[in-house]
């Protein structure tokens, strides 16, 4: 697993700690909701709802459900990928 790192792609300059990195290595695998992410990690809820927040306003990752209030499912985007491949040749 990749760790607490601050990576650059292109423009952007990436703080991914260790919520925001399991969170991308987990959409990596495909598109998934809070509590799946959550569950297969055993991270808490609360910490996977802040690193999905945060990777979404940096444009890492996508809300493929932005008008639910519930069971919100989120996938990585191009540019996430390309940090997460950043991120794991520092690791």
């Amino acid at each position: 697993m990749v760790g607490h790192y601050l990576s650059c792609v292109g423009n952007i300059v990436i703080h991914a700690g260790k919520d925001q990195t399991i969170v991308l290595e987990s959409l990596e695998k495909g598109p998934r909701t809070p509590s799946i992410i959550a569950g297969m990690t055993g991270e808490h809820l609360p910490h996977v709802s802040r690193a999905l927040s945060e990777l979404s306003e940096k444009g890492l990752l996508q809300c493929m459900t932005p008008n639910s209030s519930k069971n919100r499912i989120y996938m990585i985007t191009e540019e996430g990928r390309k940090v997460l491949g950043e991120l794991r040749k520092m690791d």
